[in-house]
């Protein structure tokens, strides 16, 4: 297919201000950046023209694959369905969330299961299916006895660029008081108190045993495969050193201010939820995400449960945070997510850059996606 256009009479988000111009792609690749209109190019009308969207961790083609409890459907239909949606919200770069590890009591997945998504994943991009290129993002619950289990079928993935280091267990990290916990656990299994202590325990207990050793063995394996490692909800100071120690590039959903702080000023990407920005604040009474880009340390936007949340959230910023510019909200889903994860060669308008580009209408708040480009090719 021709990977070669014009756009024009466009408002370009650069990585530094906007301009009205109009750019030419040859090849796939973006060639020229031109201020003003050019004959013979696709007029867009005043629209605003974005590079293409980095989301470093969505948790939806598990949702596609198992949309119900005890439900799983067709792996081809789930994945182009999460594709569909993912390059409708303007996201050509997309790092697919696999859960690993799990407590018995717990849904997760059988052994394998996600290892044969990752594969069929893998076939449906080499066949051409998907708008989007997915890579693999690894969510490893390091309290979990079978975590090691699950990542080690792995070994060989070339789409895995990407893996995190969580810990769930109450009492720390995202669920820092139990009262937190409860709301989700509690209420929603319909436990006793005695049952909820034991839950409680049995959790508790899981971390200790298993956490500080699959941190380490996981961390290894991904420094010497090249993997970007990323660690997850770190509440304290203390969390953020044992990052640092990790060699860990990725802080996702710091729960504190001071973790926060601490990571951006230590040079990791500090990435909270769109959905969080969009809302207002997060569902699990945790750090507001407009509260960290206020001060200055959010770094990636992630839109985690609510695809579209991606495009919109950098529009909220921008609107209501006066230290926080357009381009400097549309950074956190484009430039520097993709460098946090070594893909250098896409996520702004620049000659000699992919020519992953996104049209965008901005109506009465909400943005509109009007199109879409992959190396130049429109896929939306």
């Amino acid at each position: 297919m021709a990977r070669d256009l014009k756009l024009s009479n466009a408002r370009i988000i650069l990585e530094d201000q906007i301009l009205n111009g109009s750019i030419v792609v040859q090849d796939g690749v973006i060639f020229d950046i031109i201020e003003g209109n050019i004959p013979n190019a696709e007029d867009f009308e005043g629209d605003f023209l974005l590079p293409g969207l980095v989301e470093l961790h969505t948790d939806h083609l598990e949702t596609h694959y198992a949309p119900r409890p005890g439900v799983r459907w067709n792996m081809v239909s789930a994945i182009q369905s999460h594709d569909a949606q993912i390059s409708s919200a303007g996201i050509t770069t997309v790092f697919d969330c696999l859960r690993m590890g799990a407590e018995e009591d717990q849904m997760g997945f059988e052994t394998g299961e996600m290892k044969e998504l990752a594969d069929v994943l893998t076939q449906c991009q080499n066949e051409g299916r998907l708008r989007s290129e997915h890579f693999i993002h690894l969510r490893c619950e390091v309290s979990a006895a079978n975590v090691m289990e699950h990542f080690e079928q792995f070994d060989d993935d070339p789409l895995v660029k990407l893996a995190s280091l969580m810990d769930h267990a109450p009492g720390q990290r995202q669920f820092q008081t139990l009262e937190q916990y409860a709301i989700i656990f509690k209420a929603k299994r319909g436990m006793s108190d005695h049952e909820f202590d034991s839950f409680v325990r049995k959790r508790q207990q899981s971390s200790q045993r298993y956490s500080p050793g699959h941190r380490d063995r996981i961390a290894g394996i991904c420094h010497d495969r090249g993997i970007s490692l990323a660690s997850h909800d770190d509440a304290t100071i203390a969390h953020v050193e044992e990052a640092i120690g990790y060699g860990i590039s990725l802080a996702e959903f710091p729960t504190s201010m001071n973790a926060a702080k601490a990571s951006h000023e230590a040079g990791l990407s500090v990435l909270m939820g769109a959905p969080n920005v969009v809302r207002g604040g997060s569902h699990t009474g945790n750090i507001a995400a407009r509260d960290l880009a206020r001060a200055g340390v959010l770094d990636v936007l992630s839109s985690d449960y609510i695809p579209f949340s991606l495009i919109h959230a950098p529009f909220v910023l921008s609107d209501e945070l006066n230290n926080v510019s357009l381009p400097d909200a549309i950074a956190m889903v484009t430039a520097i997510p993709a460098r946090s994860v070594d893909l250098h060669d896409r996520g702004r308008i620049k000659t000699g850059l992919r020519a992953d580009l996104v049209r965008v209408q901005r109506y009465k708040g909400v943005p509109i996606v009007r199109s879409v480009w992959r190396e130049g090719v429109r896929v939306t």
